[in-house]
């Protein structure tokens, strides 16, 4: 940095030093479980799990650590296997304290399994495929419950709308909802927000953010199976209910370019397609994306999400402001360098620091103080600002966000049953069909 701005740097490492953890939604201090117990009422929060995968099974087992007067009551999914797992995890955990009490007949097995679970609870983790959760938050909301849930937030623009709406209607009820966009709750993450907000490098002009890598799980159709359950088992690969990877695993990254930039997205343009993952397997999904997303601060961001074996692995961001750069991950220490590419600063997180527990330690500190936390309008314009990305790379056009929202192509039917015809079909070999830019159907 050049002489004149030595004064900005001192303070703001001052700044840094004194900066507290809460950014955006997080507005209470850290506390774990002992301290949460002395300091908050002891009424028992009752737990409702909807989606229980991988990723439901670990929210839950979050949020049980999060407070000692909780109970995980009900439990709900399509498919009585994946509930059997989950269920055996938390209990081989659970069994020897009053956390597990999950009844038999409040395991609930079906498309409106959902509903019964909520009726039960105080607080809601929504985990299924991103497809349902506008239905499932909408109804929570809608009957008083405090929410987890997952990113993204819906697959389309009219879930997005569905989304927005019960987001106010959760700030008039002041209920909490928590979104799974970790980032906000990591704490170099949240320093980093805090120097760039303060000023002392400048302003945003570029960046580039990245979630490239060799791609996830395949499950292959097994005899007997429907097309409906094959795409729900398999549903990765299909947009109406995972939206492409670009928004279901890089819509972290997009996020924080929105977080830190403070904006959303103006328009989007760019390019992508399947060159490695080609095989019926894959469904319909791209297996890369780059996109050159514009704010109306002039800022623009270039965004790439690959899944590819045998290429770069590469999960983080990079911005470039008028004063310095940073360069942030999840898994290291964020970097601030001068313009002359000379490391000022390191910021790291502290040893034993989870963001995946301190969501669900923040939103039950928040529920027991009368706390409002929100992050549901914030996860529905980075799922937005996604959806916009996929729509400029299955087009091959310029989108822009206003015309984007205005989009009434609907991917994810309001009501499935196991008779219901499948919103992608196979062609007579078996193939799905693959957008094509400059023909493709995107709003």
């Amino acid at each position: 940095m050049k002489p004149k701005n030595q004064s900005k740097i001192k303070a703001r490492r001052e700044f840094i030093k004194k900066a507290s953890l809460a950014s955006g939604a997080m507005v209470l201090p850290s506390l774990g479980t002992s301290a949460m117990a002395n300091v908050f009422n002891e009424k028992k929060l009752k737990i409702a799990l909807v989606g229980c995968g991988g990723r439901g099974t670990g929210a839950a087992n979050q949020a049980l650590e999060a407070d000692n007067h909780v109970e995980l009551v009900a439990m709900a999914d399509l498919f009585e296997d994946q509930l059997n797992s989950s269920y055996g995890h938390l209990y081989e955990k659970y069994k020897d304290t009053e956390k597990m009490q999950v009844k038999q007949e409040h395991k609930f097995i079906g498309f409106d399994g959902y509903k019964k679970a909520i009726d039960l609870a105080d607080v809601v983790i929504l985990a299924t495929p991103p497809g349902f959760r506008p239905y499932h938050f909408a109804y929570a909301i809608e009957n008083d419950k405090h929410v987890f849930m997952e990113k993204p937030v819906a697959t389309d623009v009219p879930g997005i709308r569905k989304v927005l709406e019960a987001a106010k209607l959760a700030d008039q009820k002041r209920l909490n909802v928590v979104v799974g966009l970790q980032r906000h709750y990591q704490e170099n993450y949240i320093k980093t927000h805090e120097l760039i907000k303060s000023g002392s490098l400048g302003k945003i002009v570029a960046g580039q953010v990245y979630w490239n890598s060799e791609g996830v799980w395949v499950r292959p159709r097994k005899s007997g199976q429907s097309e409906l359950e094959y795409q729900m088992r398999n549903w990765y690969y299909f947009n109406w209910i995972c939206g492409d990877h670009i928004l279901e695993q890089h819509i972290h990254n997009i996020d924080v370019a929105n977080w830190f930039i403070g904006e959303y997205p103006l328009s989007a343009q760019g390019m992508g397609g399947r060159m490695v993952r080609t095989g019926p397997d894959h469904g319909e999904i791209f297996d890369h994306h780059f996109v050159e997303f514009t704010y109306p601060s002039g800022a623009v961001i270039s965004s790439q999400c690959r899944h590819q074996p045998n290429t770069m692995y590469k999960v983080g961001e990079a911005f470039q402001l008028t004063n310095g750069t940073v360069v942030t991950n999840d898994a290291g220490a964020a970097k601030i360098y001068d313009l002359s590419g000379k490391e000022m600063e390191s910021i790291s997180n502290p040893k034993g620091h989870n963001p995946y527990q301190e969501e669900h330690n923040r939103l039950f500190a928040s529920i027991r103080e009368k706390g409002a936390i929100n992050d549901a309008e914030n996860g529905a314009k980075s799922t937005m600002s996604a959806i916009l990305g996929r729509m400029a790379t299955y087009s091959g056009k310029v989108i822009r966000w206003e015309e984007a929202m205005n989009s009434n192509l609907q991917l994810m039917p309001e009501a499935l049953t196991w008779d219901s015809p499948t919103p992608t079909k196979p062609d007579h070999e078996g193939k799905y069909p693959i957008p094509i830019p400059g023909k493709a159907i995107i709003l």
